[in-house]
């Protein structure tokens, strides 16, 4: 089982570029599961109709002693087992620990163990690595991290501040940094500023990712690009990004 977290600032695709890679490797054959690690729960609507799933966090409230695997996993396209951390409204309480007690039920249902999922994707908030957000990196969850970034600065900004996290954790046996997956936002000369700071961080970029209206309509259906136009075209994009990731087994470490 490899397990991956996907990070990135807010706003920068990051959501929509992990349910696209988890409807391209499920098309490749693979069980797959998406964690949404972000209080607003969305990161799994394009694999679930566009209709939001209930989070752990609020099944945990609901249900107690009583809450059961079925209550906060759900199949979504492809077969997609699609989970949702959840957290507090906004303002109230720490958004982290919505993650930290979705691992832990997660843990205590022996999720992985009667799912058995060939990857786990975790779809991470990664303004601020901190607390809760930091929870995939830590405890042997993901073994492998990927940032999104585009050529903006501020998103640039946050994939240092990323992989400045990642750096620490792999020191102590944790995750490995796989690289830096670029969706593109139209910045002049993004790709050179990207791979610039690929380089500075000590990294490279392992899929570019264009901007296509395709995807925006796909969202629009509540569908990935997969299901709502095939493999081909931005299909075809997505699927290498899914084959790149897998053929980096030189960070794949046993779980």
């Amino acid at each position: 089982m490899r397990k991956i977290a996907i990070y990135g600032k807010g706003g920068i695709g990051k959501s929509t570029t992990t349910s696209n890679l988890a409807a391209a490797l499920a098309a490749g054959g693979l069980r797959v599961m998406q964690v949404g690690c972000d209080p607003k729960a969305d990161s799994t609507t394009n694999l679930m109709g566009g209709k939001k799933i209930p989070t752990v966090l609020d099944s945990i409230k609901a249900k107690r002693d009583v809450l059961k695997l079925q209550d906060i996993v759900f199949a979504g396209y492809g077969g997609v087992l699609c989970v949702e951390a959840g957290g507090p409204p906004p303002g109230v309480g720490c958004a982290g620990r919505g993650i930290i007690s979705a691992f832990e039920k997660l843990a205590e249902l022996k999720a992985f163990e009667t799912l058995q999922p060939d990857i786990v994707l975790y779809d991470v908030l990664g303004d601020v690595v901190c607390g809760g957000f930091a929870m995939p990196l830590r405890e042997g969850y993901a073994r492998e991290v990927y940032i999104v970034t585009s050529g903006e600065m501020m998103s640039l900004y946050a994939a240092s501040n990323i992989s400045s996290a990642v750096k620490r954790f792999s020191g102590i046996g944790y995750a490995s940094l796989g690289g830096l997956i670029l969706n593109a936002k139209g910045v002049v000369d993004e790709v050179a500023l990207v791979e610039r700071a690929a380089a500075e961080i000590g990294t490279s970029i392992v899929t570019y990712i264009p901007r296509d209206g395709r995807v925006q309509s796909a969202e629009n259906m509540g569908q990935t690009v997969i299901e709502a136009y095939g493999i081909g075209g931005m299909g075809e994009i997505y699927m290498d990004l899914a084959n790149k990731i897998l053929a980096q087994t030189h960070i794949k470490k046993a779980i």
